[in-house]
C-alpha cells in the first residue's frame, strides 16, 4: 500500500536579509538552504540537529509564517479546486508565456550542460553548482505549468487550454463561496438553536426551518455547479485524447496533481488553511496570553475560523471536551495561565492547536522546556492524540532519545541543509552521513561494547551568512576530500527510503 504524501517540499530556501551598509554587498542569513523532502500522512517526522541549524525556521516556513524565499511547498490535504486560489487564474491566463519561459530555461540548461563536455574534471567541478541551479530553475518552471494541466503541456493551442481551465476555475470559485455560505448558515443555526433551547421555546423546529431551507437551496446550487464542472472535465479529457500520441505525454501527465502550492497563496487564502496546519510552540509560558482564560485561549481560533459563533454555549462544551482529551480537568476552563504548571501550560498549547481539527502539526521543541518526567507524559499524550485524530507531526527537537521514541522517520539538519533522512530504527543502527555519525557518537551511553566514552563533535559551526563552499560540513568532517570543498553533494536515495547528501557515503556500520 502506497503512503499518501501530505506535504511535498522541493528545493525550499529561507533567507533573511541583513541590514545593508552603503556600498556593501547585501548579505543574507541562509536559515534553510535547498531542502527537499516528502512528509507522509499519519507519520511523525522527527527533525534533529545542533542549535541554529534551521529546524524551527523550517517548521514555520512550511506553515508560511515565514514567507519562503524560493522553492515549492505542495499541500495535498485539500484539492486545489476546493481552495480555488487566485494563482490558478494567473497561470491559466498566461499559459503560453509560462510555457515559453519553461522551454527557454530547459534549453539554457541543455546548452550549458553541453558546454561542459570540453572541460577537464576539475573545471567541471567548479561549474557543477551552476549546472544544478539551472536544472532546478528549468524543472520549477516546467512543473508550474505541467502540474496543473498534465499532458496538455504539449498542446499546440495553449490559449484554448487556458480558457477551458479558466472556466473550470470560475465554477470552482463559485462552489467555494457557496460552501463558505453554508458554513456560516450552520454556525448561525447552532447559535440560534442554543438560544431557543435556553429560552425553553417550544417551536424550535419551526424557528429553525428557514435555516434548513437555506442550506437545502444552497446545496442544490452547488450540485448544479458540480455538474457544470464535470462537463469541463470531459472537455479537458477530450483535448488530452488528441495529445496522447505525442512523445512525452505520459511524462507530463504524471506531473499533474491537485496539490496546493502554499508559497503562492495570498495572506487571506493561507489564513483559511490555518485550521489544517497548526503549531505547538516551544515555550509554554510566553506563548499563552496571561490576560485570557484557558477557555478564551482555546476558543479564540474556533471563532476566528467559524467553528462557533462567539457566545455560543456549545463552544464551551466543545472546549471542555478538548481539555479533557488533552489531560486537563474541564473545571479549569475559567483559570488563567499563571495558575498552571509548565506541563499543564503545554497541554493548553496542545489543546489550542488540536481544537482546530488540523491535519498537520509542527511540534516546535514542544517538550524541551519541561522536566523529564513531564516530557514523557506530554509525548505519550501527543502519541495518543495522533492515533485518535489521524494527525501528522513534524517533531522538532535537539534530544535524539526523544526523537527516537516518537518518530517514524528522522531527518538530520546541518547549517540549513537536510543531510540524512530515513526510518528511526535505521538511523540509529546504520547512519550513513558523517554528521549523523558524530551526533550519535556524542550521546552518553553505558554500552559495554566500547562506546562508554562520549565523543563530542569538534570544531565551530560555520556562519550561515557565508557558509563554506561545497559541502557545508567539510570543515568538521574527518572524511573530507577536494570534491567536498567545491561541489554541493546531491540529495539522493542510497537505499530504499534512505536519503543522504554526501560525497563519501559511510559504507560501514559505526554503531
Amino acid at each position: 500500500m502506497d503512503k499518501k504524501v501530505l506535504l511535498r517540499i522541493t528545493n525550499l530556501k529561507q533567507y533573511f536579509p541583513l541590514k545593508k551598509h552603503l556600498g556593501k554587498e547585501q548579505l543574507y542569513v541562509r536559515a534553510n538552504d535547498d531542502i527537499s523532502i516528502d512528509i507522509y500522512q499519519g507519520e511523525t517526522l522527527g527533525l534533529v540537529g545542533e542549535s541554529g541549524c534551521g529546524k524551527s525556521t523550517f517548521g514555520r516556513t512550511l506553515l508560511q509564517l515565514n514567507k519562503q524565499t524560493e522553492g515549492k511547498t505542495m499541500y495535498y490535504g485539500r484539492d486545489v479546486y476546493e481552495v480555488a486560489p487566485e494563482y490558478l487564474k494567473k497561470t491559466f491566463s498566461n499559459l503560453e508565456i509560462l510555457h515559453k519561459e519553461a522551454e527557454q530555461a530547459k534549453q539554457k540548461y541543455e546548452e550549458f550542460n553541453k558546454s561542459l563536455d570540453c572541460l577537464s574534471d576539475e573545471e567541471k567541478y567548479k561549474k557543477e553548482n551552476e549546472k544544478n541551479d539551472l536544472l532546478k530553475t528549468a524543472k520549477f518552471k516546467e512543473f508550474d505549468v505541467a502540474h496543473l494541466i498534465g499532458g496538455l503541456y504539449l498542446s499546440k493551442n495553449l490559449k484554448e487550454v487556458g480558457e477551458l481551465f479558466n472556466k473550470k476555475y470560475q465554477v470552482a470559485l463559485k462552489i467555494k463561496e457557496l460552501v463558505e455560505k453554508i458554513e456560516e448558515i450552520r454556525v448561525d443555526r447552532h447559535a440560534q438553536e442554543t438560544k431557543l433551547i435556553e429560552s425553553k421555546n417550544n417551536d424550535i423546529s419551526q424557528k429553525l426551518e428557514s435555516f434548513d431551507k437555506n442550506i437545502e437551496n444552497v446545496n442544490a446550487e452547488i450540485e448544479k455547479l458540480k455538474a457544470e464542472m464535470s462537463q469541463y472535465d470531459k472537455e479537458i479529457n477530450a483535448l488530452k485524447d488528441k495529445c496522447r500520441d505525442i512523445e512525452g505525454f505520459d511524462y507530463y501527465e504524471s506531473l499533474e496533481d491537485n496539490g496546493i502550492d502554499l508559497a503562492k497563496l495570498k495572506y487571506s487564502e493561507m489564513r483559511k488553511l490555518r485550521r489544517d496546519l497548526q503549531l505547538i510552540f516551544q515555550d509554554p509560558y510566553s506563548s499563552l496570553n496571561p490576560r485570557m482564560t484557558v477557555g478564551q485561549i482555546i476558543g479564540e481560533g474556533l471563532t476566528a475560523h467559524n467553528f462557533f459563533k462567539a457566545g455560543d454555549n456549545r463552544m464551551q462544551d466543545y472546549v471542555m471536551q478538548v481539555m479533557e482529551d488533552c489531560g486537563l480537568a474541564s473545571y479549569m476552563i475559567h483559570r488563567y495561565p499563571h495558575q498552571f504548571s509548565g506541563g499543564q501550560r503545554q497541554r493548553i498549547g496542545i489543546a489550542r492547536s488540536l481544537a482546530m481539527k488540523p491535519q498537520f502539526v509542527v511540534c516546535d521543541e514542544a517538550v524541551s522546556a519541561l522536566d523529564v518526567s513531564i516530557q514523557s507524559q506530554v509525548i505519550n499524550l501527543l502519541q495518543d492524540l495522533k492515533e485518535k485524530e489521524n494527525l501528522t507531526y513534524l517533531f522538532i527537537s535537539h534530544d535524539l532519545s526523544v526523537v527516537k521514541y516518537i518518530s517514524d522517520r528522522i531527518g538530520v539538519m546541518y547549517l540549513g541543509n537536510m543531510v540524512e533522512l530515513c526510518s528511526s530504527e535505521r538511523m540509529f543502527k546504520n547512519p550513513l552521513h558523517p554528521y549523523t555519525e558524530a551526533l550519535l557518537l556524542a550521546i552518553p551511553t553505558t554500552d559495554e561494547a566500547g562506546r562508554g566514552e562520549i565523543k563530542p563533535l569538534e570544531g565551530d559551526i560555520p556562519s550561515p551568512i557565508k557558509p563554506p563552499s561545497g559541502c557545508k560540513f567539510h570543515t568538521r568532517c574527518q572524511y573530507c576530500t577536494d570534491i567536498c570543498k567545491n561541489v554541493v553533494p546531491e540529495w539522493r536515495e542510497v537505499e530504499p527510503e534512505h536519503y543522504v547528501a554526501c560525497h563519501h557515503i559511510l559504507d560501514h556500520k559505526v554503531l
